[in-house]
């Protein structure tokens, strides 16, 4: 498998198969596993071995090839399935952090993650300092002795900000800190986070991974000794583990994602180069567009300006005009998805951000985000010129 690239990795790895031969994954749906003795049963719960399972919430077969099959996708030792994305981010760093503790996060993040590290850690006496994450001197000031973990979104949510993981990693690891990268606008399709000195890195799998808006999951990846010593602890007693039938689906999706991805940001790239040149709109932002502010960043880094972006209609009213005279593309909060996918993030995903707050992450009245699915890219522009006229 070392020989292996994405692609075969993505429909082959981590296979595990019954006595049966079955072609397609098994679904080993069960919550409890049987013991031959109470010996086994006793030396199990002492240590398990690689194919033994002892309790849904600690593992299971068909959560086990998942894990195994992105662990070798994004060149991790190991990953842990979780019930959601953001149930990977807290357990993440949940699982490292106590009172006392200071973490360094870009602030540029989506609401939920926002709120864990606003409200939640800092509730439990852990000290949180933002900036801005595309300037690597507020990260040079803030990282300081003693910093635990570092955070941040590799693209940020939903100003596309591409923060440069290589220099971000190389000042916290100066100081020993943890890097917890959360990866999901790059996809482990173009991600190479670890290669480029993430520690740990953290998926939304209900986003690109299934891709077909079927199922939540999340997973987070890193070294063995993270993912099984520091961070398995934690997540099983907390209740964070995928279901079987949940894995089931997302092996599914891992077959397809290179295909389903490459074709959705290149009809990305195709969409913000027709509308970036439109007097209508404000700004197009898009990482795969030269005069993205990271562009060059960007390509080094992952290679393609990625599956979404963003689109600025001046107001507030314009945008849910351009919004409700969509045929096509649907109003709804994923990304990631077969089906384009619209947002506007002002009064959904960021909406309990106070306006200064959100004026300071560019979250404009007008922004609107679009997260590029598998339609016919003359389809989508025909749609979204649609809307721009109803403006």
């Amino acid at each position: 498998m070392a020989d292996w690239t994405k692609r075969t990795r993505a429909v082959h790895a981590g296979t595990r198969r019954s006595q049966y031969g079955e072609v397609s994954e098994a679904i080993f749906l069960t919550q409890g596993f049987v013991y031959d003795s109470a010996e086994q049963a006793e030396a199990r719960f002492l240590k398990a071995g690689e194919d033994e399972f002892i309790y849904a919430r600690y593992g299971n077969p068909t959560v086990r090839m998942f894990e195994d099959r992105i662990a070798a996708l994004e060149g991790a030792e190991d990953a842990f399935a979780t019930a959601s994305g953001m149930a990977a981010v807290n357990g993440a760093l949940s699982a490292i952090l106590k009172a006392g503790d200071h973490v360094v996060a870009a602030r540029a993040l989506f609401g939920s993650c926002l709120y864990i590290l606003e409200e939640i850690l800092t509730r439990f006496g852990v000290e949180v300092t933002f900036v801005d994450g595309t300037d690597l001197d507020q990260w040079r000031d803030a990282i300081r002795p003693g910093t635990k973990a570092v955070f941040f979104e590799s693209v940020s949510n939903p100003t596309l900000e591409v923060i440069d993981i290589r220099a971000v990693a190389e000042l916290a690891h100066a100081v020993g800190a943890l890097v917890i990268v959360d990866n999901v606008f790059a996809t482990p399709v173009f991600s190479d986070a670890l290669a480029q000195g993430a520690d740990v890195v953290v998926y939304s799998a209900t986003k690109h991974i299934d891709g077909q808006g079927r199922a939540l999951g999340g997973v987070i990846l890193g070294t063995r000794d993270f993912v099984r010593k520091v961070a398995e602890p934690y997540l099983k007693h907390t209740g964070a583990a995928m279901s079987p039938f949940t894995a089931w689906v997302m092996l599914k999706g891992l077959e397809t994602m290179e295909l389903r991805v490459r074709a959705q940001a290149a009809c990305a790239q195709e969409l913000a180069k027709a509308l970036v040149s439109d007097g209508r709109l404000a700004r197009v932002i898009y990482p795969g567009l030269p005069d993205h502010p990271q562009h060059a960043l960007a390509m080094a880094q992952m290679g393609a300006g990625g599956t979404v972006l963003s689109i600025d209609a001046g107001s507030q009213e314009a945008a849910f005009s351009l919004l409700n005279a969509l045929e096509i593309i649907t109003i709804s909060n994923n990304l990631g998805d077969a089906k384009s996918i619209v947002t506007h993030p002002a009064t959904t995903t960021h909406q309990r951000l106070p306006a200064e707050q959100k004026a300071a992450l560019g979250i404009t009245p007008g922004l609107v985000r679009l997260s590029v699915g598998l339609e016919d890219p003359a389809d989508l522009l025909a749609d979204i010129r649609r809307g721009l006229a109803a403006m």
